[in-house]
């Protein structure tokens, strides 16, 4: 009887915490609004930077901290930010934390910072970042604005992730550099230049588009 009571308390919470208006703001950008396979923002650093894990996931997490540190700032100052230079504060806001991530990527790896080149950089004009700062963190409270910006860099991260493995795996034949195949493999040179990013991309949201297509239908079934 203990047991049976435990069980239904666990399911409790979970079902409520899976409800949470917090949980969905935290997810939205993993799923239903990732930013890369969703919503297609923030392509020139998906298709540029793609060509290896580490690369993506650095340039993933850049992207990352730089979006959660505007939004916990521009939801800060959101009632004593002018409406007519909004957008002037939050490019200043978010070229701030650019910089940071700039110097702290130069201070671990300096090969990962070469790789990652000019595109450190632009993240101030990542349309993603200026979007949700725009959309979302001046309308919401920190803690939400945080939750987003965790959510949305995430989901954004768990993108390039993606692509990087494919590119590196099929297009030098190893893994977070390591050999992945054995010596005779012959690498697809397409999958590291610029072409192979595109043909990547398209999979993936061939793929993506194909699983929610699914869930669609179970949901319209059970219904």
């Amino acid at each position: 009887m203990e047991v049976q009571v435990k069980k239904n308390g666990d399911s409790g919470f979970f079902e409520k915490l899976s409800q949470s208006e917090s949980t969905d703001e935290f997810i939205k950008g993993l799923w239903r609004e990732n930013p890369v396979f969703v919503q297609v923002l923030g392509m020139c650093p998906v298709l540029a930077v793609t060509n290896s894990a580490v690369n993506a996931i650095a340039m993933g997490l850049a992207t990352m901290f730089v979006l959660i540190m505007s939004n916990l700032i521009v939801s800060s100052l959101r009632n004593f930010i002018p409406k007519q230079v909004r957008i002037a504060t939050y490019i200043l806001i978010i070229a701030t934390f650019v910089t940071v991530a700039d110097y702290v990527i130069q201070a671990i790896s300096l090969d990962v910072h070469k790789a990652l080149g000019a595109f450190i950089a632009l993240i101030v004009v990542n349309c993603l970042i200026l979007g949700r700062a725009e959309a979302f963190a001046s309308k919401n409270t920190i803690g939400k604005s945080l939750l987003d910006g965790f959510g949305m860099g995430l989901g954004f991260t768990f993108a390039l992730l993606c692509l990087g493995i494919v590119r590196e795996v099929f297009g030098n034949g190893t893994l977070f550099g390591l050999p992945f195949f054995p010596e005779n493999f012959q690498e697809w040179v397409i999958m590291i230049l610029p072409g192979g990013g595109f043909f990547t991309l398209a999979l993936w949201l061939l793929l993506f588009n194909a699983l929610k297509e699914r869930k669609n239908r179970k949901e319209e079934v059970t219904a």
